[in-house]
């Protein structure tokens, strides 16, 4: 980030947060009208921004690959009390409702957040240079994770529908939180130099790595990490608000419902996209794929475990299982990933396979 943009993190980058969770505050549980909505969509879209600029200073202090970490855990974390907020207060509504927004965390991370970076860092650099040991690693960690718990609940016979057991759920919560655990660990000390920023001969680093203005300091970065939380509250927030919106919209589309939860999430990751298409474009493609591959597997590795908490009180069944169409989509972006990462670096033609996958996801939901 340049110094312009640290000198300027208290002005407009938290008074607008700071608005946005007033009118979270004041719109939350209402029918708010037309005029307000537009009002909520203005402030959403700023706290994204806002929430993109304070990751980039917490990341530009604490180094990589901890700040796209705490990116993607903390929207992450905010993301998992939005969908508990909403199975509570929703009954058997809500039976696929996890599966359905973690499915679409990972298609939107795997596939777009990835593919748009690689498109972009390609065409701005003629190749998009990264690390294959950590990104293949991040890879066979996501896929590992789908796998076990959404894959596997649809061939399971203990329960009649797409369901665990309560014995299975509380395996499949503990193996993707050592799972988990056990890649942080990898990516933060055991061979973090797999996770950080590969030269290929372009423009040479900073002292510190970095390309830009000299790290914040310690109290700087700490009040960003704090209006950073506030705006990613503000976003996931402000999304469930302008969901019955989008729900309404939806319907007179004649879309499926399903639709929602995909414009929700590209609504809540928005932080995440637009901070790994900024990273991509000033050749640092593998922290975009941190971020990517981060965030899929912050949405698994981090739900699952408490969803089998939450069932604990939770009334209604829990339906986990995808189904076909999901399988086939998750197996050829497993395939396709495998191919993108072992080579270490990408072309555009990489990212566009990304983007394409995507686009049959979004698709197939509209027109099943």
């Amino acid at each position: 980030m340049s110094g312009e943009v640290v000198r300027g993190r208290f002005g407009w980058t938290v008074a607008v947060p700071a608005v946005a969770m007033l009118a979270l505050l004041a719109t939350w549980g209402r029918k708010p009208g037309d005029v307000v909505l537009v009002v909520v969509a203005v402030l959403l879209m700023g706290a994204v921004l806002a929430a993109v600029h304070h990751a980039e200073v917490v990341a530009h202090r604490v180094g990589e690959p901890f700040g796209s970490l705490v990116l993607a855990v903390a929207v992450t974390v905010i993301e998992v009390g939005l969908i508990l907020t909403l199975m509570v207060s929703g009954g058997d509504d809500t039976a696929g409702l996890a599966r359905d927004t973690v499915f679409a965390a990972v298609m939107i991370t795997v596939n777009g957040i990835v593919g748009l970076s690689l498109v972009v860092g390609a065409l701005r650099h003629h190749l998009a240079v990264f690390n294959p040991e950590g990104t293949g690693s991040a890879l066979a960690t996501v896929i590992t994770l789908a796998t076990l718990t959404l894959v596997l609940p649809r061939f399971t016979t203990s329960e009649s529908g797409p369901e665990f057991t309560p014995g299975q759920l509380a395996f499949a919560a503990v193996a993707s939180l050592a799972l988990y655990a056990m890649f942080v660990f990898t990516q933060t000390v055991r061979h973090r130099d797999f996770f950080l920023p590969v030269e290929d001969g372009g423009p040479a680093p900073d002292a510190d790595q970095d390309g830009h203005a000299d790290p914040p300091t310690g109290r700087e970065a700490l009040a960003s990490l704090c209006v950073l939380l506030v705006a990613l509250v503000a976003v996931v927030g402000l999304a469930k608000v302008e969901s019955p919106a989008i729900e309404s919209a939806v319907a007179a589309l004649g879309f499926p419902h399903a639709v929602v939860g995909i414009v929700i999430a590209l609504l809540v990751l928005l932080p995440e996209s637009i901070a790994a298409v900024r990273a991509s474009l000033r050749r640092r493609t593998q922290i975009a794929l941190n971020l990517a591959y981060g965030s899929a597997m912050a949405s698994i590795g981090l739900t699952i475990p408490t969803l089998a908490v939450a069932s604990i009180w939770l009334d209604g069944p829990l339906e986990l299982g995808l189904g076909t169409t999901e399988i086939v989509l998750l197996v050829l972006s497993s395939v396709v990933g495998v191919l993108t990462v072992v080579p270490g670096r990408a072309k555009p033609l990489a990212g566009g396979l990304h983007l394409a996958i995507l686009a049959a996801f979004v698709f197939l939901t509209i027109a099943p």
